[in-house]
């Protein structure tokens, strides 16, 4: 029991400080788009993303001739090439490329995380492959929820769930936080049909006002690829 190692959740980007301490591995999600994104231009042959905070610093990248992508409220920012829809990432001209990206929340909670020991992207996209390599890590891990502007939401929470369940399933992790207890039974309530559970929450209504609906389908689909994005010196590449 003594050496089983910890997998917790943490709702928001704003707890991550109560949890910091305790981990050495954190997975960033934002299943609504930003990971889903990130995975899927891994996926279709991206080289590296650099993910930044603040749109100010997607404009001085961009200056430089960077390729950069910014999005708030679940729109492209004026003036940049592109969002975080998945479907920006998958054209012909980004293979090989490296790219900014900045999001509402997805490049916060990635920012906040920083400093830990390993950051990686976590997505129902890459859920199958991460689960895989989280298990043979042997580290406490926490799944970090992007939420909705600093507030919580279910579809990170459902994401991270799944994450719980798979390594608490495999014996050797333990979950202690009820966070974690909640985000597994949310993820057991949801896993059999994500579209439905979703269908009310803030999130995919907000997105499906946008009319993108076809995000959300793609976002929601599990393990459509095997990519694992981590974090190196302020980039992220793939594992």
């Amino acid at each position: 029991m003594e050496n089983r190692k910890h997998i917790e959740v943490c709702f928001t980007p704003g707890e991550y400080e109560y949890f910091k301490d305790e981990c050495e591995i954190v997975v960033v999600i934002d299943v609504l788009r930003a990971t889903s994104a990130i995975c899927a231009a891994f996926a279709h042959g991206v080289k590296s993303i650099i993910p930044v905070a603040t749109i100010e610093e997607a404009r001085e990248y961009q200056k430089k001739g960077f390729l950069a992508g910014a999005e708030r409220k679940g729109q492209i920012v004026e003036g940049f090439d592109f969002g975080n829809s998945p479907y920006s990432y998958m054209k012909e001209e980004l293979r090989g490329q490296e790219v900014v990206l900045s999001t509402t929340n997805g490049t916060k909670a990635l920012d906040i995380a920083k400093d830990a020991e390993i950051v990686v992207v976590g997505s129902l996209l890459n859920l199958e492959a991460l689960c895989k390599w989280l298990e043979k890590q042997d580290k406490n891990i926490l799944c970090l929820c992007s939420g909705w502007q600093d507030k919580f939401n279910l579809e990170d929470t459902i994401c991270a769930g799944a994450i719980c369940e798979y390594l608490v399933g495999s014996g050797n992790f333990v979950s202690d936080e009820d966070s974690s207890v909640a985000a597994k039974y949310l993820y057991l309530s949801a896993k059999d049909n994500y579209f439905g559970f979703l269908k009310s929450s803030s999130h995919r209504r907000r997105l499906k006002n946008l009319n993108l609906n076809e995000d959300i389908k793609y976002c929601l689909t599990p393990n459509q690829n095997d990519v694992i994005p981590i974090l190196k010196n302020g980039k992220l590449v793939q594992l």
